[in-house]
């Protein structure tokens, strides 16, 4: 990505910078960086090793030392270190702290790689700290105010309640909300609770109707299906596939508390006689889907 430097002027009070190139040494990563997790830089390192660092860090200087703090570009920076670089391409903003965080927030968010938690903590972080109201955060790094407030709504969840979602795998917005809108905090456990109790009742198994699966060498035959892939018992994580269906095969995830909206989701194979069925209650968002069909993968990979 591209530094769009409009918002950085904007941002800017002095709007005053300085293009350099400084030692990897002088510099020194942002402890208020939004991102905690910096993922695999293996493909930057290379790219870096090939190419330099084309997009020059953010920084700030500071006061009364010959050091720089990175405002943005702190995932460049960790990546030219391990390529072995000794300095790196920046430019240099002398701004107050509350721009240093709205710089180093909007740079993640216009990435689209921030965690729920992440970008909620670092809105809170502004509005907490720097007194912004839900509106002046909105405007300011271009989300729509109900974003906003859902967030900072899930940032105000109680530590304990965290914790219990991160043990949980709980990290969906969407499910996130649902805890932080309980009337307190003894709700948000017994929601917990629930789903908790639903995974460990299907001992994480996914639950399959077979009313439509073929259960005769027959029945395959109809479905055009070679022999070698049928399976009288077919089961998840054998050896041979479970596409052998006359009609469809439903999937339900136990991972999601009964009471999670769950509409439908069909994928139908090029064989007109294939069909897989995910059948949900109510409408789900894209990110809960996607979470909801990852943890499927998941849990068929691992048995």
């Amino acid at each position: 990505m591209r530094h769009d430097f409009h918002y950085v002027e904007e941002l800017s009070k002095s709007q005053r910078s300085i293009g350099r190139v400084i030692s990897i040494d002088s510099i020194e990563p942002n402890p208020e960086q939004p991102r905690i997790e910096f993922g695999d830089l293996t493909g930057l390192v290379e790219s870096i090793r090939a190419k330099g660092v084309l997009e020059p860090l953010l920084v700030k200087p500071i006061k009364s030392t010959k050091r720089w703090l990175i405002i943005a570009g702190e995932r460049r920076w960790r990546a030219a270190q391990l390529a072995g670089l000794t300095e790196v391409p920046c430019i240099e903003l002398d701004i107050d702290e509350a721009e240093v965080a709205e710089i180093a927030l909007i740079e993640n968010l216009q990435r689209k790689d921030l965690t729920v938690w992440e970008e909620s903590d670092a809105l809170a972080s502004l509005s907490q700290r720097y007194s912004y109201t839900h509106e002046d955060i909105s405007r300011r790094i271009g989300r729509s105010r109900s974003t906003v407030t859902e967030s900072l709504t899930i940032a105000a969840l109680p530590r304990e309640i965290r914790e219990r979602c991160r043990e949980l795998e709980v990290n969906t917005k969407s499910v996130l909300l649902q805890i932080a809108r309980q009337f307190d905090e003894n709700a948000m456990n017994s929601f917990l609770d629930q789903i908790e109790s639903e995974r460990t009742s299907s001992n994480e198994q996914l639950r399959i109707s077979t009313s439509d699966i073929a259960t005769t060498q027959e029945e395959a035959n109809d479905t055009n299906i070679p022999n070698s892939m049928f399976d009288s018992n077919p089961v998840i994580g054998s050896d041979k596939p479970v596409i052998i269906a006359k009609k469809s095969v439903s999937i339900v995830s136990a991972d999601l508390p009964s009471s999670y909206p769950i509409k439908n989701f069909n994928f139908v194979s090029n064989e007109n006689d294939s069909r897989l069925t995910l059948k949900f209650k109510k409408p789900v968002d894209k990110d809960s889907l996607i979470d909801f069909l990852n943890k499927i993968v998941k849990e068929l990979q691992n048995q």
